[in-house]
């Protein structure tokens, strides 16, 4: 998908701060090395469909929906993606 059709918007946010339930579409990828690459390689592009299941009690890790399965990430990990909730 072109990168023009996800223009950052301004109700975007991170996927650390994104309330559990809420639908969201990846914006973005920030960082760099093994981290970011490792993010892209399970699916969490621009243009993917996620969501937060539930966080552990102490708020790491937290658990998402992403592409039809679910993921466990770092919160440190879920910092660097941005995120714009969908209706």
């Amino acid at each position: 998908m072109p990168e023009s059709k996800f223009a950052l918007p301004h109700d975007q946010s991170t996927l650390n701060r994104l309330p559990h339930g809420v639908a969201a579409r990846v914006v973005a990828v920030d960082g760099e090395g093994p981290i970011a690459r490792r993010l892209l390689e399970m699916g969490v592009v621009p243009g993917a469909p996620i969501s937060v299941i539930k966080a552990a009690p102490l708020g790491d890790p937290i658990e998402v929906r992403v592409r039809g399965y679910h993921l466990a990430l770092r919160r440190t990990e879920a910092q660097t993606i941005k995120v714009v909730a969908i209706n």
